[in-house]
């Protein structure tokens, strides 16, 4: 972890999301998340902040995988190969989010957010997360500790802090 991340992760959700949002201002971009096991988490923080609606057009909730396909663009073959919890599947999200709302920026989030639903080799508490544009995005997976509303947080936080760190590269 960077020390920018490190710092980054100990600031709450309502500071986090003001800083996303001064950096949008700053840099003149606009932000769409796709999320799938936060069930809007990403966009409730971001649209908690006021005057959001400058940078925040466009949040997606694409739960089921036929939402993904639908609203998102993800193929259905990526879907049957990979899962809907895979670097493939959040990079095709968040690419796909961006082409249809136009944003410069995007995240997507996918995960088993439990109790139930792991596997051996994606177990409750594995969540994919994918930054990227309409080009292109790069993925991490994380395995968050705690019950569902606690893996549904980790995963809302990392988010928000993979934003604002791109936002402070740009």
């Amino acid at each position: 972890m960077s020390h920018s991340a490190a710092s980054l992760a100990n600031l709450d959700l309502a500071t986090l999301a003001e800083r996303l949002g001064r950096l949008c201002r700053e840099k003149g971009v606009t932000l769409t998340c796709a999320e799938s096991c936060t069930g809007g988490g990403v966009a409730s923080v971001v649209t908690s902040v006021a005057g959001s609606s400058d940078y925040f057009e466009t949040g997606y909730v694409t739960y089921s995988n036929a939402a993904k396909v639908r609203l998102l663009g993800v193929p259905e073959a990526l879907l049957d190969q990979h899962g809907a919890v895979s670097r493939e599947t959040v990079e095709a999200m968040v690419t796909g989010a961006c082409r249809d709302s136009g944003a410069d920026l995007g995240v997507a989030v996918s995960g088993v957010a439990g109790p139930g639903g792991g596997s051996a080799d994606k177990p409750v508490g594995t969540v994919w997360l994918a930054w990227g544009d309409g080009e292109g995005a790069e993925a991490e997976c994380y395995r968050y500790p705690g019950d569902r509303r606690a893996v549904r947080e980790q995963a809302v936080r990392e988010a928000l802090v993979g934003v604002v760190q791109r936002l402070e590269e740009r």
